[in-house]
């Protein structure tokens, strides 16, 4: 069987530099990395957390009225132990526009930038907002302070609500292997050829791809995606490059992965298939995070009893004393329902580990409401150290 998963195991662990929090999409990544944050920023760590479309009550929950792509400073934490905490949401447009900046040929920036293909691309090409967090994280690792120093030496990161979570994985590889791929190739070809005869030969093959492609894509998109792509060429490298760094971030010691669940069966296959991935890729797992458990508190009251109970109390007649046993009766069907539900969620998390007997398992209880403030976030993080 597992062990169990404790939080401050990392956060006292100064090595550890990045904590990524991964899973589907709707198990809460977001709710956990901001728990995570704050328990490491009140036991003395400079943290930022990368939080991607946060609802706004979280940003409520930890006392800011809006977060977006630069740092926000957090004021409602303790910081007595001299830690602090800033906070950010992933801008993915923003960011991609920043990487233009800092990449392209000056020249070059505003052409792109002004690019309708670019503006689609950089709000909704496939993988992009994965890339985007990623490239977000390595500026948040590398920025420094005004004494020369790290300006925080923890960054806590949600990851993108995809699909499924190998999204996030892929994306780096996904976005460099489009970049240089046939479809690029094709497009940037004629600017790249050497001499007349192989330009005019090249111009044949394209032309007579281009005409097929104008019908499919409309004349306009396809050449804005040449103008494009045209312009950004001077890119092509640094986005390889900078996904090749990525991944290897990702590898590193530095980094703990805590994935994300909730104990409902599909929640965890997927979590058991992020885990093997990580496995097979050499990434370092943490452990796993299921949220909302619901907690059987009277386990000597089975769901059988509690339903036995019910049965009897519909027999009893109503007292003068304003005592109704109909409302017993439905208290104790209520508690059947949750100790069933308790035990299936038991069950759905012991299979896991029985699977995965490698994997540390923590557990968050259901609350019967959303977080509403930065105490509800410290009890989570309470929970999260086991």
């Amino acid at each position: 069987m597992s062990s169990e998963f404790s939080i401050d195991d990392l956060l006292h662990d100064e090595a550890i530099r990045t904590i990524v929090c991964c899973g589907s999409g709707g198990v809460g990544k977001t709710t956990t990395s901001a728990a995570i944050a704050i328990r490491a920023a009140e036991q003395g760590r400079r943290v930022a957390v990368l939080t991607i479309d946060p609802a706004k009550r979280l940003a409520q929950a930890i006392g800011l009225e809006h977060l977006d792509n630069e740092p926000e400073p957090v004021t409602t934490i303790d910081a007595s132990a001299g830690g602090s905490l800033d906070a950010m949401m992933l801008d993915m447009k923003r960011t991609f526009d920043e990487v233009v900046i800092r990449h392209a040929a000056p020249e070059k920036v505003q052409q792109i930038l002004d690019n309708p293909f670019y503006q689609a691309v950089s709000s909704s090409f496939a993988g992009t907002q994965e890339y985007m967090a990623m490239e977000r994280l390595g500026q948040l690792m590398s920025e420094t302070a005004a004494d020369g120093e790290l300006r925080w030496d923890l960054v806590v990161v949600d990851t993108p609500p995809s699909r499924s979570a190998l999204d996030f994985l892929d994306a780096p590889e996904r976005l460099g292997t489009f970049l240089d791929g046939r479809f690029i190739r094709l497009m940037t070809a004629p600017a790249r050829a050497g001499g007349r005869a192989y330009l005019k030969l090249m111009s044949v093959g394209v032309s007579s791809v281009t005409t097929v492609m104008s019908k499919i894509l409309g004349a306009q998109l396809l050449s804005d995606a040449q103008t494009f792509i045209a312009a950004l060429e001077t890119m092509f490298g640094g986005f390889r490059e900078r996904a090749d760094h990525t991944y290897a971030l990702l590898k590193d010691p530095a980094t703990a992965f805590v994935v994300v669940a909730t104990p409902e069966r599909d929640a965890l296959r997927e979590a058991a298939y992020f885990v093997d991935r990580l496995e097979e890729d050499g990434m370092p797992l943490a452990g796993l995070v299921v949220n909302r458990v619901q907690m059987t508190y009277v386990p000597s009251v089975n769901a059988a009893r509690a339903l036995s109970a019910a049965d009897a109390m519909d027999e009893v007649p109503d007292r003068s004393s304003g005592w109704r046993p109909t409302d017993t009766a439905a208290l104790l069907r209520l508690h059947a329902d949750v100790t069933e539900l308790g035990v299936r969620h038991a069950e759905a998390i012991d299979r896991f580990r029985l699977l995965h007997p490698q994997v540390p398992v923590g557990q968050v209880a259901a609350a019967g409401h959303d977080v509403n403030d930065i105490a509800e976030l410290r009890e989570i993080g309470e929970e999260l150290a086991g």
